[in-house]
């Protein structure tokens, strides 16, 4: 940021009283009309579009945009979600509203890594691995806060750092116990690169303690780390009310001052919460000085001033009009966002798509077939239509179809009914099945069951799922109906991987929407009868159960993960399959020297060979063939989204940097070490059960980096 705003900032602040400057650290901030600053509060989300303020475009949640592997289809999403925002805040500041959720600080991305399926906030993420998930946070972030640092659309905020993936009912005095290897391999590689690439404006902390320190007040995350390591400029804000979790939960402080004491003698600066309302004791105490205090402040002016809030400094969006919120543009880059996270995971003998003009009768069957709620996922805005599975095929299909509609059974209840006898609703199930030529059954979750604990309900562990099994009577609803004979088009509708183990065996087709936005039964019906080649690939890794998982509580990456994983796979990370046929050729590595630090670029020729225009997803991945036991294999380290005609080709090429082949020792040292490396190009992973459910092998190429072992930059 300039001179002039941390000058600006600097004169601000120093007009102000020690108490003026901790009214400003809470989320609720006050007035103080003699400076000309006005009241703001902080709190404001939006993951997949503004939230919880009315009405607003619902994009698909993240996990589902993250199934495009499109780093320009997630930036503009971001750019949109920031547009509709920046109008809100006008007309509502306009009117002096100021309340909650209606600021330009919006708490996204969420950038943590999806480590193990059963965590139920999973679905907010961008998947497992940490690549990808740098990618499409930066994206996002660029978006969000648009080009220009000292004129920011909104300020988005990585969090929660760090080293934050459930379970969610142990999160307030839970200890994530993690190694060096780990925490810079997996954990901390998103935040990294969204805090020195992509200059994200915040950085929210996590409810855990991290190897014994609770991350809203960790010296090693928030000083040693952020601030020193990576020379991050922005303001640290704490997850709400996690500040009292360290002396009620964590133990590691006596009382409410010593907590937010310690979160801002080590870089804390916003509180979600309660806590720094005691900020004036604990300074009396002699906790805290007010040298820490004024730093912390004068963050969080630098902001404000840059996102226009403050006098001499106006906003070229100052302008943007209401009448931009949730408009048509808008509401079809959602369905667009929906088409491509859809994932296909099966497709027997081609049987989709399906020919509209053959289907003389559907039937449309499960919990999730006309659920608002399994659209959304959570933190979420309102729509103004919202179009289900089953409004989205009978729309499509209009009234030459007949549709018949079966709710099947309750998400996760063993009836509908409240005075009725379980399985109320199976018979009904199988009637519309008898009399229909093909059924489309929509199973799956909801972020009632999968979600954050306080918001979810507590069948599913505080929002945590405890098996990967289809929950309630879904399971045997979906053989019951497989019995009749019909074929079975399963839709599944949730945010993390399922154990559909079952289902491949025995349905013919099997799609994955995710939680695909408030119009996104439009976007499935579509991909259904075959407007669109789906193209979507998977941000995460399907198990056959969840037998050969660790424990929950495990954050070693041991055994977690396609990049550690031994378990047996169904489905692979970066699978999805197309309704048209993709050839990969003449695979090419070429690089100047072959030393050490060196640029590489592995190419290939890519043909549509099928009938559908396709957005192929090109992914590179890199192994170190001579690894330490604690090495990764495969890891992706380039993606390309590559749009393809029918009978088109087209030649693609990934730069690989030095940061690609970068691998982290044992004590966090990120370097490039001489020796042989194996990179493939193509549609997946070159792994053996990618290969088998394409049917074709994975070029893997060979690339050997000469020098000596090289430390770089992290």
């Amino acid at each position: 940021m300039s001179k002039e705003t941390v000058q600006q900032a600097k004169e601000l602040v120093s007009q102000m009283t020690l108490k003026e400057k901790m009214s400003q650290m809470l989320y609720e901030s006050p007035a103080i009309e003699r400076l000309g600053i006005p009241a703001y509060n902080w709190w404001n989300e939006a993951l997949h579009g503004v939230a919880r303020a009315g009405v607003a475009t619902v994009f698909p949640q993240s996990i589902g945009m993250a199934a495009s592997f499109d780093e320009e289809l997630i930036e503009n999403v971001g750019d949109i979600v920031s547009t509709e925002g920046r109008a809100k805040f006008n007309e509502f500041s306009r009117r002096g509203d100021h309340g909650i959720y209606k600021g330009l600080t919006f708490w996204a991305p969420n950038v943590n890594i999806f480590r193990d399926p059963r965590w139920g906030r999973g679905h907010e993420t961008y998947g497992e691995d940490p690549y990808l998930t740098s990618r499409l946070g930066m994206a996002y972030i660029r978006g969000l806060q648009g080009d220009d640092r000292e004129n920011l659309k909104s300020a988005a905020c990585a969090k929660h750092f760090a080293v934050h993936s459930g379970p969610e009912a142990l999160r307030h005095h839970f200890d994530a116990e993690v190694s060096v290897h780990d925490m810079y391999d997996t954990y901390l590689y998103a935040f990294a690169r969204c805090v020195k690439d992509a200059k994200v404006e915040a950085v929210m902390g996590a409810y855990n303690r991290v190897n014994g320190e609770p991350a809203c007040g960790s010296h090693t995350l928030l000083k040693d780390i952020l601030r020193d390591e990576w020379k991050f400029e922005g303001h640290v804000v704490s997850d709400c009310w996690a500040i009292n979790d360290f002396h009620l939960n964590h133990k590691v402080t006596a009382d409410v001052e010593e907590s937010a004491a310690l979160a801002v003698n080590n870089g804390c600066d916003l509180n979600c919460g309660s806590a720094f309302l005691h900020l004036e004791s604990a300074y009396e105490r002699g906790l805290i000085n007010e040298e820490a205090i004024t730093e912390a402040v004068e963050r969080l002016m630098e902001v404000r001033i840059r996102l226009g809030m403050l006098d001499n400094h106006p906003s070229p969006y100052e302008n943007l009009s209401y009448e931009l919120v949730e408009c048509d543009e808008h509401t079809e880059a959602s369905v667009e966002a929906a088409r491509r996270g859809i994932v296909l995971l099966k497709n027997k003998n081609n049987f989709l798509p399906l020919d509209k003009d053959k289907v003389k009768t559907i039937a449309v069957i499960g919990p999730n077939a006309n659920s608002r709620a399994a659209l959304v996922g959570n933190y979420v805005g309102t729509s103004s239509l919202y179009v289900t599975p089953l409004e989205g095929i009978q729309r499509y299909l209009g009234k030459g179809t007949r549709v018949i509609y079966a709710e099947g059974c309750d998400l996760y209840k063993d009836k509908v009914e409240f005075l009725a006898e379980k399985n109320d609703r199976f018979e009904e199930a199988v009637i519309a099945a008898e009399q229909a030529d093909v059924v489309v059954m929509c199973l799956g979750l909801d972020a009632t069951i999968e979600g954050e604990e306080g918001d979810a309900g507590n069948e599913y562990a505080s929002g945590d799922k405890p098996s990967l099994r289809l929950p309630g009577l879904q399971q045997e609803l979906l053989e019951k109906i497989t019995a009749v004979g019909k074929p079975v088009v399963l839709v599944l509708l949730a945010g993390s991987a399922m154990d559909l183990s079952w289902a491949d065996k025995n349905v013919d087709a099997i799609i994955d929407a995710w939680y695909p936005g408030a119009r996104g039964g439009r976007a499935i019906a579509e991909m259904i009868f075959g407007d669109y080649s789906p193209s979507g690939k998977l941000p995460v890794t399907f198990y056959e159960n969840e037998a050969e998982l660790p424990e929950f509580t495990d954050y070693s990456m041991s055994n977690r993960t396609y990049r550690y994983s031994k378990a047996k796979v169904l489905y692979p990370f970066g699978y999805g399959l197309k309704y048209t046929d993709v050839d990969y050729s003449d695979e090419s590595i070429s690089v100047s020297e072959g030393n050490v630090g060196d640029e590489v670029r592995v190419s290939a020729a890519i043909t549509n060979n099928g009938d559908y225009e396709v957005n192929e997803i090109v992914q590179a991945y890199i192994k170190h063939v001579d690894a330490a036991a604690y090495e990764p294999g495969f890891q992706l380290k380039g993606i390309k989204v590559v749009k393809l005609e029918a009978g088109e080709s087209k030649k693609v090429e990934i730069k690989l940097c030095a940061r690609d082949f970068g691998i982290i020792t044992e004590e966090g040292k990120c370097v490039i070490k001489p020796g042989e490396y194996e990179i493939s190009i193509g549609a997946g992973q070159p792994d053996a059960r990618t290969e088998e459910l394409y049917g074709r092998k994975i070029k893997v190429l060979k690339l050997n980096l000469t020098g000596t072992e090289t430390e770089i930059e992290f």
